[in-house]
């Protein structure tokens, strides 16, 4: 695929055709302020943290997916993203949304991440349409050991095209 960079910074979906475009929406400063608000100090006492940390320093299964040293169905790609099917579906459609940068878990994210974690939701939504999820679909973030979280590198989980139950675990 060539990069975003070549293609005026607008990502792609495979075989769709359709462009996404980033649109702040107009509650996104008011949104940003109260994140800042809340993990600020939370942020400066955490510090950087390596998305391997959790994994033992290593590169995770994602980061390889990213580089392309491991195959996967990617379904969207742009500068900050990557969505692809997940290797194991627990639903007839089930894909995952990962950013390109690695934050280990969504617990680590700051104030820096707002407008990264905006632009995943959207994609998400954007290729659940594209994948023919008009009826609804599932979004989850597995977060540490107690929320199942088995790749420490952030994701969101996109189930549909069957109805779900709940409670979901």
């Amino acid at each position: 695929m060539i990069p975003a960079a070549r293609r005026g910074g607008r990502g792609r979906f495979k075989g769709r055709g359709a462009g996404l475009g980033a649109r702040p929406g107009a509650g996104a400063a008011a949104m940003a302020a109260v994140l800042a608000r809340g993990l600020a100090r939370r942020a400066l006492r955490l510090g950087q943290v390596a998305a391997g940390e959790e994994a033992g320093g290593q590169p995770t299964i994602f980061s390889k997916i990213i580089d392309r040293t491991i195959p996967a169905t990617i379904l969207y790609e742009d500068d900050k993203c990557l969505v692809f099917r997940d290797v194991a579906p627990q639903a007839p459609v089930h894909f995952l949304v990962i950013p390109k940068r690695p934050i280990p878990r969504i617990s680590r994210v700051g104030p820096q991440d707002t407008e990264l974690l905006g632009h995943l939701m959207v994609v998400a939504a954007r290729t659940a349409q594209a994948e023919g999820l008009a009826d609804g679909y599932r979004l989850v973030i597995n977060d540490g050991k107690h929320g199942a979280q088995s790749v420490y590198h952030l994701h969101l989980h996109v189930l549909g095209g069957r109805q779900m139950g709940w409670p979901p675990g």
